[in-house]
């Protein structure tokens, strides 16, 4: 029996409804507030009088309704009152209630099976076993924990832990299996780094290997009023690594292929580069550099979209992740949310309040591009959220991948093109083709048949250290004999020959990076001298530095 379409619930100002999945998109039915309804049978389950709550969630098979609420103390402020409620669906009682003062965090984490609920308990993550919450099975204590996500899939269940690091010690992200927790060297692995105000911690699907991205709030370079990331990759047979990451900038999205053998990380100052790593953090394609910073892998892993949302312009880039291959380019302007169906086929998109308070509504994808669905709210109502009906892993089966545009009823919009900024005194002139930024097209860096494999680290390393010296021993050469040296002609010859490559240290590519911006700097000086211009005191003084610099160069190279 094929399965039934995915419903779409729909939550604004106009009210609470669902609207059937493609191909029809007529609304199923209207929800009276704050009630659980049974969408199989369109029945009410419960009616819950809760009239502060603020926060729903639901236990991974439905059998445990989570609810919040503000934290409060009692008239004589000596006990506070539970604000955290934990209700059996099928019968509406209330199992357990428990004291959550912060809203971060506030919920339990299931186990997919829900036989393992886990919270975090000042310095403990107490462990619940069966939906019992009146005997807490097991703990486990870290001083100043700060976080902790469980694996996904069936037993044996693992957990990552954060600790946030102080008085000069690092923070550390380790993995332990439950209920391996007391044992000298129960953790299964330990990943330590420095620079880390909050974590977000990844697992696979497979519960192989975590993902954390570690964040500051202040970025001391003043490089980015982002803060500073860096990406670390830690498996559960004690493996770890620092992923490395060609272009500076910030981290604005990780995310795991369902095979969990394969990752995409979207990175660095806009155009924004987009590359896809294996589990050895080797980058096996570079989708090239553009407005992007959200990456979003379809349920069966076949596709990736690259998208660019918030204060970029909604441009989606649809990939073929097996061919590597572009489907298509649609653009969803003003989109404050995205989501794939389960079907692996069809895209939502929404522009909701209170991100947006104007041309609220969302539209209905298909992967290829075409829009199949389009909900406009009035300009008096707000949309609040949308939500694809969720169904299980498997109900759905992977069709082939079709780059034809799905026909659609729905009139295509052209999108606006913004058209540059140019100042009166420019507007009766040619248009030049100038860009900001150099775009890098896509390229597989995985090694192709018939070619050499791959070098090693090691034969890397040492490749880059000969180039550096050659490059090195060319500059002295120059600089000794400066009659010799050829003279460089603006079309052929670029001005400045110092070598191009990279130590895989950020800090050190930094300064190369900076001392070659002033070796630039004092060869256009020396040039303007030439050509008969008066330098000023300073100028003379930084080309007197020149040398310097070089062998400071030289120094850092040959470092590498």
């Amino acid at each position: 029996m094929a399965p039934s379409t995915p419903l779409l619930t729909v939550r604004g100002s106009e009210g609470l409804y669902m609207v059937n999945g493609p191909p029809h998109f007529t609304e199923s039915t209207v929800f009276p507030r704050i009630n659980v309804i049974s969408v199989t049978n369109k029945g009410l389950l419960h009616s819950f009088d809760l009239p502060k709550a603020v926060c729903l969630e639901f236990s991974p098979k439905n059998t445990v309704l989570a609810t919040w609420q503000p934290y409060t103390t009692s008239k004589d402020d000596t006990a506070g009152i539970p604000n955290l409620q934990l209700y059996d669906v099928k019968t509406g009682t209330c199992l357990k209630s428990f004291i959550q003062k912060k809203m971060q965090n506030w919920c339990p984490s299931w186990s997919e099976d829900e036989t393992l609920c886990a919270r975090n308990v000042n310095n403990e993550v107490h462990f619940f076993e069966n939906n019992n919450f009146n005997t807490i099975a097991n703990k486990l204590h870290l001083k100043k924990i700060n976080d902790f996500v469980l694996s996904p899939g069936p037993q044996p269940y693992k957990v990552a832990v954060y600790v946030p690091g102080s008085k000069g010690a690092p923070s550390f992200v380790r993995l332990y299996q439950y209920p391996n927790f007391d044992e000298p060297h129960a953790a299964l692995a330990n990943k330590s780094f420095f620079k880390a105000d909050k974590v977000t911690m990844l697992w696979n699907k497979k519960a192989t290997a975590v993902l954390v991205i570690a964040s500051t709030d202040v970025d001391k370079t003043g490089a980015s009023y982002y803060g500073e990331q860096t990406l670390h990759y830690i498996a559960t047979n004690g493996e770890s690594a620092v992923v490395q990451l060609p272009k500076n900038g910030p981290i604005y999205d990780v995310v795991w292929n369902s095979s969990s053998t394969e990752f995409c990380a979207v990175y660095g100052f806009m155009p924004a580069k987009a590359t896809v790593f294996n589990l050895k953090c080797d980058p096996v394609f570079d989708f090239g550099t553009g407005p992007r910073n959200a990456a979003y892998y379809s349920p069966h892993g076949h596709i990736l979209v690259l998208a660019g949302f918030g204060n970029l312009r909604g441009q989606m880039e649809v990939w073929d992740v097996k061919k590597y291959k572009l489907i298509s380019k649609p653009v969803a302007s003003d989109s404050t949310y995205f989501a794939w169906c389960p079907d692996g086929e069809h895209i939502l998109t929404a522009t909701c309040a209170p991100r947006l308070r104007v041309n609220n509504g969302y539209k209905i994808w298909h992967y290829t591009g075409s829009v199949l669905h389009k909900y406009d709210v009035p300009s008096n109502a707000e949309l609040w959220q949308v939500s694809w009906q969720p169904f299980l892993d498997g109900i759905f089966p992977e069709k082939a991948i079709t780059y034809q545009v799905v026909p659609s009823d729905v009139p295509s919009e052209e999108p606006k093109v913004a058209t540059a900024y140019r100042p009166p005194a420019l507007r009766n002139k040619p248009v030049t083709n100038s860009k900001l930024h150099e775009e890098e097209p896509p390229q597989n860096m995985k090694p192709q048949p018939g070619n050499d494999k791959p070098l090693s680290k090691t034969a890397l390393k040492n490749q880059r250290k000969h180039e550096a010296k050659k490059a090195a021993k060319q500059e002295a050469r120059i600089d000794k004999s400066p009659d010799m040296a050829p003279v460089p002609t603006p079309q052929s010859t670029p001005r400045n020959t110092i070598s191009q490559s990279t130590s895989g240290d950020p800090e050190t590519d930094k300064k190369i990076k900076n001392l070659k911006k002033k070796l630039k700097a004092i060869e256009q000086l020396k040039e303007q001298a030439a050509a008969g211009k008066q330098l000023e005191k300073n100028q003379l003084e930084k080309i007197q530095k020149e040398k310097a610099l070089l062998q400071e160069l030289e120094d850092l190279e040959l470092g590498i």
